[in-house]
Order: structure tokens, then sequence, then C-alpha cells
């Protein structure tokens, strides 16, 4: 195991548990634990100068999340996401985001959707700068504000856990030629879509959108499998 974990810093007020798997996940979405790689309790715990006890509950968090495999009597090992797992992801995360974008229409309050608009204007200004660690992270926000405008906290807990599925090759798309510009006209026609309380066109708007990542991802994925001999 090649990974170097930072040491965890006992001032948070989140449980240590979180931490630890906030630690790992991380680790892993940055590329310090490759694919396939195998994770040993023993020397994740010491890293991060822990005991083992919040190291297995978050592998087992991890786990669930899909971000790593655990296999009976070989060990647990970083999990390498597939073709059919994106495609089966997205199938599901298409119908839970539009289901959120009607309810948003319906439900969402004046400063939820000022929070919205704004959060476009600072997507276009990361956006400027190419800086794309902050695109993504405020795009995350701009979504996880629609989630919360849903009022349904259950649909935006099981939406919240397909995505961080994806976080480990969300950047392909985001970052694909042309994608980011096509991301901003599509969050604009969302929100429009939302302010105006126009469900079926939130629910359109949504559709695209997910549709259009999901389509621009397998295009990325595509270019960099190894190409077939004649």
């Amino acid at each position: 195991m090649s990974g170097h974990l930072q040491p965890i810093k006992l001032d948070s007020y989140k449980p240590l548990r979180e931490l630890v798997c906030e630690n790992i996940r991380q680790a892993i979405i940055d590329g310090t634990f490759s694919p396939g790689e195998r994770l040993m309790e023993i020397q994740l715990a010491d890293e991060m100068g822990v005991s083992r006890t919040p190291v297995r509950e978050a592998i087992r968090k991890l786990e669930l999340e899909g971000f790593v495999v655990m296999i009976p009597r070989r060990g647990t090992y970083v999990a390498d996401i597939s073709i059919k797992d994106i495609t089966e992801i997205y199938e599901i995360r298409i119908s839970l985001d539009i289901l959120a974008a009607g309810l948003a229409a319906e439900r969402i309050t004046d400063e939820e959707l000022e929070q919205l608009n704004g959060y476009l204007i600072e997507i276009g200004q990361h956006i400027a700068n190419n800086d794309m660690e902050k695109i993504v992270e405020v795009d995350t926000a701009f979504h996880d504000m629609l989630y919360t405008a849903s009022r349904n906290e259950r649909l935006r807990s099981i939406i919240n856990n397909l995505r961080e599925q994806m976080t480990t090759i969300r950047g392909r798309s985001m970052s694909y030629p042309g994608r980011l510009v096509e991301t901003m006209d599509e969050h604009r026609n969302l929100v429009e879509a939302i302010a105006a309380h126009d469900v079926e066109r939130a629910q359109y708007a949504a559709r695209i959108h997910l549709e259009n990542a999901e389509h621009t991802l397998m295009r990325s994925l595509s270019e960099h499998l190894p190409q077939k001999k004649a």
C-alpha cells in the first residue's frame, strides 16, 4: 500500500469515524490510493494516529458508498468502477434528479433561489480562472441546494450516496472540451424553470443535464480505452 494519509486532527466537532472516513475517501479521490490497491487497517490506523475501530467503521461506510470492495478472506481493495456501474448509477440518478427538480419547483424558497443564482455566478468566475477544483466544489453545492429545496431528506440522502460513487471520475465529464459551457447553460435552464415553479420544465431540464453529463463521461472514458487492433 503506497498511500500516505495525514494524521487526524482531533479538534473537529465531527465524530472520529467521520474524520477517518473523509480522510480515506479523499485519498481515493485524489489518486493517493489506486484502483485495485489493497487497504490494510493496521497501516491506515498507524498513518492517521487512530485505533483500528474507526478505520474499520470507515471502511464499512466506504464499501456502502462504492469506494472500496471487501473480499472475504482476502481483504479490502479500492474499487475500480466499471462502465456497467456508471450506466446503472446514471439510470437511477436521472430518475431521482427529475423527482428532486420537480419537488424543488414546487417548494423552493426565495432565499434558496437567490443562493442558486449566486452559485451560477460563482461557477462562472471559476470557469474564467480555469479552477476545476473550485468548479466541482461549487457545482456540488449547487446540486445540494436543489436537493435541499425538494424538502425530501430521504431523496437527498439517496442521491448523495449515488453521487459519491461517481466522485472519482466525475471530473472527466466536467473537464471534457466544451462541457463546462454546456453545463452552465443547463444549470441556467434548470434554475429558470424552478424559479417559474414550472414542474414539467424543471424535470425536463434535470433530465437533459444528467443525460448530457452521462454521454460526455462515456465519451471521455471511451477515448481513454485501449484501441483494438484491426
